[in-house]
């Protein structure tokens, strides 16, 4: 399986957090979608999946264009809810809701959102997510998805711990070439 992250949007480059919530791909997040379909390309991916949220779509749809294939949306590939904190930088939060960062820090993996979800919430999504995929007849899937809920793709797929996903960085354009057999990653950079 080969997970990426969709491309830079405006938000990530000013550090707004997205959640649920959109805003549009940059040039930047653009050229990491080409990128990505090259990279694909070469590593023969064979099915393009794709969150429902549009940066994750508009970067499946650049993926799936340049491999000739359609774009499979599963909704289980949806970041994880920000809640009440979506569209707010860190610094806004921290300004209206002292110490929570602090707090989510702490207990990170079963932490919820105000009004959101929790990384063990979506845990149980990408789980689902990752069971719609192994019923398509693909053999080289592209799933284009998120950061968050990334992380716990890979905690499934690699049956990594809880620590060791949530430390994961997936970085705009990067696709990870998944291996669960071996429970082995290489990420490649675009």
């Amino acid at each position: 399986m080969l997970l990426a992250r969709h491309g830079e949007t405006e938000w990530n480059r000013i550090g707004r957090r997205h959640g649920q919530l959109d805003s549009p791909l940059t040039e930047r997040g653009r050229q990491h979608a080409q990128a990505i379909a090259r990279l694909c390309g070469e590593l023969d991916a064979d099915a393009v999946f794709s969150s429902p949220l549009g940066r994750a779509r508009a970067t499946a749809e650049i993926v799936a264009g340049s491999l000739s294939l359609p774009v499979v949306v599963v909704d289980d590939l949806a970041e994880i809810d920000h809640g009440v904190f979506a569209g707010l930088t860190n610094e806004e939060i921290e300004e209206h809701h002292p110490g929570t960062l602090a707090r989510r820090a702490n207990s990170k993996y079963t932490w919820s959102f105000p009004d959101g979800e929790s990384y063990a919430d979506a845990d149980q999504r990408a789980a689902s997510a990752l069971g719609t995929i192994a019923t398509s007849d693909a053999t080289s899937p592209v799933v284009v998805a998120h950061e968050m809920i990334g992380r716990l793709l890979l905690r499934s797929l690699l049956r990594l711990d809880t620590a060791e996903a949530l430390g994961r960085s997936l970085p705009h354009g990067s696709v990870v070439e998944a291996h669960p057999a071996h429970a082995r990653a290489v990420t490649h950079p675009t």
